[in-house]
């Protein structure tokens, strides 16, 4: 990490040591600065100790090593470090700080089916928040999403999706009791939008019953931004959430949401375009941001 400096010899010269050695108040400063990490909420501007660990880092090219060093030794993957974001870091497969879909499905729901809409939801939310590659590129760009609006999105990808089917003479219509073989598009069709209850509150295992569990998810995770309640609840994303994004955007079942035409949106509202004919574009299952599979 750093070079070690042999101090029983003399010192010659003016010249002086290319680099200290590691002390423990160094790795203690590294480690606190992952620490604030993993604090998705916290902002450098609100807190002058992390602001300045992170002048520290971006300054002090063996400090920034050290505390690299400590992410990777906690299975963390660093995506930036800067004002807007902090020490934004994502947690790799092995990582004790890795979410997978099926934990998460499995808290927000006790039917194991739903896991599928679980990870379409959050599909949806990042390719909503940032349906073009520039906006992925831009700094300095902002998504916005609504509840209802994501649900919206995927019920018109649902739509479109079995238009396809039936022209290609795919079955539309699996076995009810082996939700495995069905995909996410055709359970959520099936699903009610809010369920049915006297006083209008959603479902929790209505679809935007779990569009909601997704941005609530979301915003506790620091990705968004609570803004208003309009329209099931109205949401901006955050520095880290497109980092996040960015870092995933590789996806198939991202790129396959994607080519069936999704034009720029910037309030929340779910647009599609008619998409080029292409290959099965079958969403994979337990394909949700920000989760590893299980």
């Amino acid at each position: 990490m750093t070079e070690h400096v042999d101090r029983s010899e003399p010192e010659t010269g003016a010249a002086a040591p290319a680099s200290a050695a590691v002390t423990p108040a160094d790795a203690a400063d590294a480690a606190r600065l992952v620490a604030f990490g993993l604090q998705p909420k916290l902002l450098p501007a609100r807190d002058q100790e992390y602001a300045d660990l992170l002048r520290r880092y971006r300054e002090d090219p063996p400090f920034a090593r050290l505390a690299d060093a400590v992410a990777a030794g906690l299975g963390l993957v660093v995506l930036e470090v800067s004002p807007r974001a902090g020490m934004a870091v994502t947690a790799a497969e092995d990582s004790v700080f890795a979410v997978r879909m099926g934990d998460y499905a499995r808290r927000a729901s006790a039917d194991s089916g739903d896991r599928f809409l679980h990870g379409l939801a959050h599909l949806a939310v990042a390719a909503m928040a940032f349906p073009r590659p520039e906006d992925l590129a831009d700094d300095g760009y902002i998504g916005r999403v609504t509840v209802n609006g994501v649900d919206a999105f995927v019920r018109q990808a649902c739509r479109r999706l079995e238009e396809r089917a039936a022209q290609q003479g795919e079955n539309t219509d699996p076995a009810t009791d082996a939700p495995g073989l069905e995909a996410a598009w055709r359970i959520w069709a099936r699903r009610s939008a809010t369920g049915a209850t006297k006083d209008a509150r959603r479902l929790p295992g209505s679809t935007t019953g779990i569009v909601g569990k997704a941005v609530a998810f979301l915003t506790d995770s620091g990705f968004l931004q609570r803004t208003g309640d309009d329209n099931g609840g109205t949401y901006r994303t955050t520095a880290r959430y497109q980092l996040q994004v960015r870092d995933m955007a590789g996806s198939a079942a991202m790129a396959e949401l994607l080519d069936l035409g999704v034009v720029p949106v910037t309030d929340g509202t779910p647009t599609l375009l008619p998409a080029e004919d292409t290959d099965d574009l079958e969403l994979v299952a337990d394909a949700g941001l920000p989760f590893h599979a299980s």
